[in-house]
């Protein structure tokens, strides 16, 4: 995959494909405007986050890499750079107050916040206060003063370190233990005179620091006491500590969507399904599992919406798939219980490529889908919905599924047939709902079956059955017999033939039938009771 993914790189280098990533640089990187499409506000929050925490990155943690080569004058407390900081941080924590208030009001449906959303929100938060609270506590500090004075003060006569030490106080939020206003112009000028020769150089008025002096002035009260108590080195080492948690963190967490989403973009853009390396779409989608940044969006569109209201899965939603199958790939043991639920969550997809569409991390959602549902099929649990001949995706692309679907199917249809003895635990017998007025939620609907005389006319004219030689042997029951077996009590007989699974709902059947009997929606309710009996079951 590495040498797959060097010959692609290199082939789109240098080709004409070259202008389509400095596009969707441009555009879908920097502008963010596939964020923008779906909401002006979530727009302005990201790229606040975005846009205030790049800044900071470039001009203040690699300040000794970039911003020093590129100004020879540079120093941290100088403006505009102290201003630059304080504003670039003021931006970030704008956005994150932005995504706390979506968060906590927008009561969007389908909308999910979970446990690495909340921890990226508090580490990024505690970061950029901690820095803030750091530099106001910096400026009013005493003992950071003091250590200045002895490493770089042109002097060692105390009348003139009292006089710069005036100053401080007056001009730049220093709280002295030893001096307080107000102060005497004379001394000033000379504090002045020495802040100029030793000062300078390095320190323009706090003021600029309009987040950090702020702070600053808050703290004053209190400031000499938390200066004692080393607050300033505390604070420091929270900060310090944050950054590198972060960085620590970052491959495991949604954070490391800074570095492969704009890779999903940039691959989605030049990769088809077609052309492109097997290998190179392997690595593709192993990062769009780390591109996903939990948005919801692809959540808000999705067409099997319906179904996750009616089964309460949170694994029918795209997003929420999308955690699930970083667990699933990274090999880690899951619960009969959690596979069933993200197997029919996967199943249920309507490939109508909605979720695609809409990502603003552009990954392809539709083609993660279908490259894992085979894989997911062939693992034993029975999924009932892979009975339908309607299937969307197996009456597609059954020619090019490359797996044989016999054993999963037979045990599907051994599930909702009630023999779950030979799928757990063969000596342990099992007993299913009756369909009577006992158990109402499995009671047929329909009891017009009583009607059924047994003329056949059902099952003459049923075209699955006239496309078998031998019917009885491959459908196990005909639409007739079901009906019987109905009228006799036989519930759990009648929800096991394959006639059920192989019905199209064409309703010919019901259309033809002499009494009125509604074959087609008898036949599809015992396919709903069967499955509920299979759920029960579990």
């Amino acid at each position: 995959r590495i040498f797959a993914f060097i010959k692609g790189f290199f082939r789109v280098i240098f080709s004409l494909k070259i202008f389509i990533l400095l596009y969707v640089f441009i555009i879908d990187v920097l502008l963010q405007r596939r964020i923008l499409k779906e909401s002006f506000i979530r727009w302005v929050m990201h790229m606040f986050i975005y846009g205030g925490f790049m800044l900071l990155l470039l001009m203040h943690a690699l300040d000794g890499i970039i911003t020093a080569s590129v100004f020879s004058d540079y120093a941290s407390t100088l403006y505009p750079f102290f201003f630059l900081r304080d504003l670039f941080g003021v931006i970030v924590i704008a956005g994150l107050v932005i995504a706390v208030y979506r968060r906590s009001t927008k009561k969007l449906p389908r909308f999910r916040t979970n446990r690495k959303d909340t921890y990226a929100i508090i580490l990024v938060a505690v970061i950029f206060i901690s820095g803030f609270f750091m530099e106001g506590l910096k400026i009013t500090s005493y003992s950071d003063f003091t250590r200045m004075v002895k490493e770089y003060s042109d002097t060692d006569e105390k009348e003139e370190i009292e006089a710069l030490e005036s100053l401080w106080v007056k001009e730049f939020g220093l709280v002295s233990p030893n001096v307080s206003g107000p102060f005497d112009e004379e001394a000033l000028e000379k504090g002045r005179e020495g802040h100029e020769m030793s000062c300078m150089g390095c320190h323009s008025s706090p003021k600029w620091a309009f987040a950090g002096n702020g702070i600053a002035k808050i703290l004053t009260p209190v400031a000499l006491r938390m200066d004692q108590a080393g607050a300033v080195a505390f604070m420091y080492w929270l900060h310090a500590i944050a950054c590198f948690i972060g960085l620590a963190f970052l491959p495991f967490t949604k954070m490391f969507h800074i570095i492969t989403t704009p890779i999903s973009l940039f691959a989605n853009s030049v990769m088809d399904k077609q052309r492109s390396s097997r290998a190179n779409i392997a690595t593709r989608r192993v990062l769009e599992l780390d591109a996903c940044t939990h948005c919801g969006t692809c959540s808000q569109y999705c067409s099997a919406m319906m179904a996750y209201e009616a089964l309460n899965n949170d694994y029918i939603l795209p997003s929420e798939k999308m955690g699930f199958l970083k667990t699933l790939s990274a090999g880690k043991e899951l619960t009969r219980e959690e596979f069933r639920a993200i197997q029919e969550g996967v199943y249920l997809c309507t490939n109508c490529d909605r979720c695609t569409v809409v990502c603003p991390s552009g990954i392809n959602l539709r083609d993660l889908w279908l490259s894992v549902r085979e894989n997911l099929i062939q693992k034993g649990v029975p999924e009932p919905l892979i009975l339908s001949p309607l299937s969307l995706f197996r009456g597609l692309n059954q020619e090019t599924v490359a797996d044989d679907y016999s054993g999963p199917i037979k045990a599907a249809r051994m599930a909702v047939a009630g023999h779950f003895d030979l799928l757990t635990d063969p000596g342990k017998p099992i007993s299913f709902p009756t369909g009577k007025k006992d158990d109402p939620d499995l009671t047929i609907v329909d009891n017009t079956f009583a009607y059924c005389f047994g003329c056949q006319n059902c099952t003459t004219v049923c075209p699955v059955v006239d496309n078998y030689e031998n019917p009885q042997e491959a459908l196990g029951l005909l639409p007739h017999q079901i009906m019987c077996c109905l009228g006799l009590g036989l519930d759990e007989m009648a929800s096991g033939p394959n006639m059920l699974w192989d019905c199209v709902t064409c309703y010919q059947c019901q259309e033809h039938c002499p009494q009125q009997v509604k074959v087609a929606d008898i036949l599809y309710d015992l396919k709903n009771m069967a499955i509920r009996n299979m759920a029960k079951g579990r």
